[in-house]
């Protein structure tokens, strides 16, 4: 008997990467078709959808990964021929996600392409780095290198950056005035927010497991510099942990029962399967050009991350493929594994880490508020050195108030997207 078309589409994998073209995104792709080689059978095959701002670093990624895969092949002695050549297939999409008319086409174009999604991992996004505080700098790193710089205190950011105009259906309208949206809320939350809404009858058309939604978080989500009235961070000169800490609250806080009916707005569930589930993630710190430093600073801040490890940092996993450990695991790994993690020690921050010798592996990242997995007490006697800046001891009152928080968080981002999606209206 032949198989049915939903079993054959089981043997083919649908993996979407924003942001790409360089750094933890390209390290991601690359990892996602070195595991995807070395795990799956030669009957499946994976199609690596990759976005990038242009068509000029869409090719150009693309000749890279292509010759990843040459590099790869040769390495492991696989013939030309072997069906394991065939088994990855390479495809290039545009998308500016500080446009949300960019967003919103790349979205119907994705509808109308592809049969599915298994997984997408939210790369992509921008720092708002404006320099070092140097003398600072310079005193914590000498009096406390691991803590320096895993929790930075001396990164400095741009205040209020905003978005250009973006292309709404008012926008031609005589004195008419757009709200305001934050850059780095748009580029590293606002924006995928939008693209994953914009696909989720893709993700529910995973049939064999849930369409996996998987966020890239930081270390440096920290709760202090967020505040639900200023969602988008116009005010903080904190924009780009507060957009990490609102990814880690959204995703931690989307399968309890109080956030629901607005994350089943956000992600529709499916009729006769499970709805896609959101994972968040983040690749310890590894050195990328986020921060804008001269090429001799860059080494000597490789330099610095390669001591904190070697001193017992297990965050420090310096170099972006090391990093894609944890989004390549959670995007590949089987559901069996991942509902049985979370069943016994509940939904958790999965981060990349390493051991002195630079062996990666992954591992639950505290949150605060949630801890480990959401469950009182099991944040207390971890050593201080995988403990984030502000860590404390779980408390009922700390938990709820993070649902509390997690619930007002989904409220004001659904609020936000049909606000958007009426301005921007249908271009077909």
């Amino acid at each position: 008997m032949a198989p049915s078309t939903a079993s054959l589409e089981d043997f083919h994998s649908y993996i979407l990467v924003t942001g790409a073209n360089g750094g933890l995104g390209y390290s991601i792709c690359c990892r996602l078709m070195d595991e995807f080689l070395r795990t799956r059978p030669s009957s499946h095959s994976l199609r690596l959808i990759i976005t990038t701002r242009d068509k000029t670093k869409s090719h150009d990624t693309i000749a890279k990964l292509k010759d990843h895969i040459f590099r790869a092949r040769r390495q492991h002695k696989i013939h030309e021929q072997s069906p394991l050549v065939a088994k990855i297939y390479l495809q290039a999409e545009q998308v500016d996600l500080c446009n949300l008319r960019s967003v919103q086409n790349l979205a119907k174009k994705l509808l109308h392409a592809l049969p599915k999604l298994d997984a997408i991992i939210l790369n992509a996004g921008l720092g708002g780095f404006a320099g070092v505080d140097w003398a600072l700098a310079i005193w914590t790193i000498l009096t406390n290198i691991p803590k320096s710089v895993t929790y930075p205190t001396f990164k400095l950011q741009h205040v209020g950056l905003v978005t250009g105009p973006q292309e709404t259906i008012f926008s031609a309208s005589a004195g008419g005035r757009q709200p305001e949206l934050g850059t780095l809320f748009c580029s590293n939350v606002f924006g995928h927010y939008m693209l994953v809404h914009g696909i989720a009858p893709l993700l529910s058309n995973s049939t064999a497991t849930p369409g996996r939604v998987v966020w890239i978080g930081s270390l440096e989500a920290y709760s202090s510099v967020f505040s639900t009235s200023d969602i988008q961070a116009l005010k903080s000169s904190s924009a780009y942990e507060s957009s990490k800490r609102l990814t880690d609250v959204l995703v931690l806080s989307s399968s309890l029962v109080s956030t629901q009916p607005f994350v089943r707005k956000f992600l529709p569930p499916p009729r006769d399967h499970r709805p896609p589930k959101q994972y968040v993630t983040h690749p310890g710190i590894c050195a990328t050009n986020m921060v804008p430093l001269h090429w001799i600073l860059f080494y000597l801040m490789t330099a610095v991350f390669y001591f904190a490890r070697w001193v017992g940092s297990p965050w420090h996993t310096v170099t972006p493929y090391k990093g894609a450990c944890a989004p390549v695991w959670v995007a590949l790994a089987s559901q069996e594994e991942l509902d049985g993690l979370e069943e016994n020690e509940g939904a958790g921050k999965w981060g990349s880490g390493t051991n002195f010798q630079g062996d990666e592996r992954v591992t639950r990242t505290e949150v605060q508020g949630w801890g480990l997995g959401g469950t009182v007490g099991d944040n207390v006697g971890l050593p201080k050195r995988k403990r984030p800046r502000e860590a404390e001891d779980l408390t009922e009152e700390g938990r709820e108030q993070f649902e509390l928080l997690g619930r007002e968080c989904w409220e004001l981002m659904e609020r936000l997207r049909e606000e958007w999606e009426g301005l921007l209206g249908d271009d077909d």
